[in-house]
């Protein structure tokens, strides 16, 4: 009767520790330290891989967000930029003085021989202050050069206006309103020349056409404004008793 085979023992740690084959035990053991040594070596490989990707992706990050460094142009090592020359800081100009000299540079100078401006004469009313109702006061327009040229004014009859206005700036009497005059009278004024030119109120109310009734402001306190063609005076005090 034939002899049946031997089961194969089963796998067991003894056996893996003490391989068995038709090689010697050596070559297995061999066989497996450098089947350890490829297997470390991968594993190494990976974390050493792993290890470089994080630092360079770390290191591109930080170069991102730093400024990046421009070259220094060679001519820019010679001569200094305009951002490096440090210019001087202007001096600060009171509103006063600035505002001064721009009008000075915007208005003209003034021309001997020519035309007064209004800003080459000054226009001022004297009135006797007190008056009495019903009189008739005399108004004085004085007109001065007071620039440093000689200059001709016109001082024509039509030009010159006295108005009389009561405290409230209501109109009470004009001196071209009922004997309006017409004159042609260029005036040369020096520096400094003044020239007085005077009015009679004859103590009566008027406006402009002059058909109104005319009476006697009531006493109280007046104003009395003068003008010399486009030129303006302030207003002076006036009182009638």
């Amino acid at each position: 009767m034939p002899r049946r085979p031997r089961p194969e023992p089963p796998a067991s740690v003894l056996r893996v520790l003490h391989p068995v084959g038709k090689l010697p035990a050596a070559v297995y053991w061999r066989r497996r330290a450098v089947l350890l040594v490829v297997l470390l070596a991968v594993l190494g490989g990976g974390a050493w891989l792993a290890l470089t990707l994080l630092s360079a992706r770390d290191t591109a990050s930080g170069a991102s967000s730093a400024p990046a460094s421009r070259p220094v142009p060679a001519l820019e090592q010679v001569v200094p930029s305009l951002e490096a020359v440090a210019t001087p800081t202007p001096p600060l100009v009171p509103t006063s003085a600035a505002t001064t000299v721009a009008a000075a540079s915007t208005v003209p100078a003034p021309v001997p021989g020519g035309p007064c401006t209004d800003d080459m004469i000054s226009l001022e009313v004297r009135t006797p202050g007190t008056a009495g109702v019903g009189s008739k006061p005399t108004f004085e327009l004085v007109v001065t050069n007071v620039s440093a040229v000689p200059c001709v004014r016109a001082l024509d009859k039509g030009l010159q206006e006295f108005l009389l206005l009561d405290s409230a700036g209501n109109r009470i009497w004009g001196s071209n309103d009922c004997f309006p005059e017409a004159s042609s009278d260029p005036r040369t004024l020096a520096p400094g020349e003044t020239v007085t030119v005077p009015v009679v109120w004859g103590g009566l109310t008027s406006e402009p056409t002059c058909a109104a009734p005319r009476s006697n402001p009531p006493a109280g306190s007046y104003l009395v404004r003068g003008r010399l063609d486009t030129k303006i005076s302030a207003d002076v005090p006036f009182t009638l008793t």
